[in-house]
């Protein structure tokens, strides 16, 4: 049941931390603000508000920020965000599936499109790389806020289906903070979430996502998967983007020269 996460380690490196932290920042506030315009401004008579503020403060947000947002939702300010899911592949057959929250889906096609191309990937239509994959609930906790065992003990008894630790890293330009994570059934997410809350506290981050039923093991394109995922992640109306390429050490390997 139990793993060590490797790519989680990878992709908040490369002097790339400040820019990916201010462009998390936007998008917490962008679904804090979509979250209590569609529900209110009340996170607890408003669960997806109630979601998204916990995964800000996760992230370290500052309260002033997360009440603005707050605010700027419930008061009906901003646009009309649309949620949709776009999807394609990378070198080697490597799927993609990109979430999105736009005011302009024929914008949002088209950046994601140019991204692909422009990296060496391509678009594909819709379902053609969802089947590869799983939605399932994701919950993070600090590494630091338990050991593995008494995480793993507390993840079985709360009715989660799978554990994975990170390995504690002493590089110095590492600013990634490693975690405990929980994936869950789908709809047994808040269920889940809700006994792990009892037992450590508010978690780092809860959230539904997609899975990878198998992961592509192949060194020699690592460096073109980091490039699509970096310029996807790079577009403002990206929220999330998953792959199903494994970024082994091997693989981690062929990037420190980049």
């Amino acid at each position: 049941m139990a793993g060590h996460s490797k790519w989680a380690n990878i992709q908040h490196r490369k002097g790339r931390q400040d820019k990916a932290r201010s462009k998390l920042f936007a998008k917490l506030s962008k679904d804090i603000a979509v979250a209590a315009k569609m529900g209110g401004g009340d996170p607890d008579m408003n669960p997806r508000l109630r979601l998204a503020i916990a995964n800000a403060k996760g992230q370290s947000m500052p309260k002033d920020n997360i009440q603005r947002a707050v605010d700027k939702g419930a008061g009906g300010d901003g646009a009309d965000y649309e949620e949709i899911r776009y999807e394609g592949f990378g070198p080697g057959g490597i799927g993609f599936i990109i979430e999105c929250s736009t005011d302009n889906t024929n914008r949002s096609a088209m950046e994601v499109r140019t991204a692909f191309s422009k990296n060496g990937g391509n678009m594909g239509e819709t379902g053609s790389v969802a089947f590869m994959f799983d939605q399932v609930g994701k919950i993070e906790y600090d590494l630091a806020k338990a050991d593995e065992d008494t995480v793993m003990e507390a993840a079985i008894e709360a009715g989660a289906d799978d554990v994975e630790h990170d390995e504690a890293s002493d590089d110095q330009w590492d600013e990634y903070e490693p975690v405990h994570t929980i994936y869950t059934a789908r709809d047994d997410l808040g269920a889940v979430a809700a006994e792990l809350e009892k037992v450590f506290g508010e978690a780092k981050s809860v959230n539904l996502i997609w899975r990878a039923q198998n992961e592509i093991d192949n060194p020699s394109i690592a460096a073109q998967i980091v490039r699509i995922q970096d310029a996807l992640e790079d577009l403002d109306d990206v929220s999330n983007v998953y792959h199903n390429f494994d970024m082994t050490e091997e693989a981690a390997a062929t990037l420190e020269d980049d």
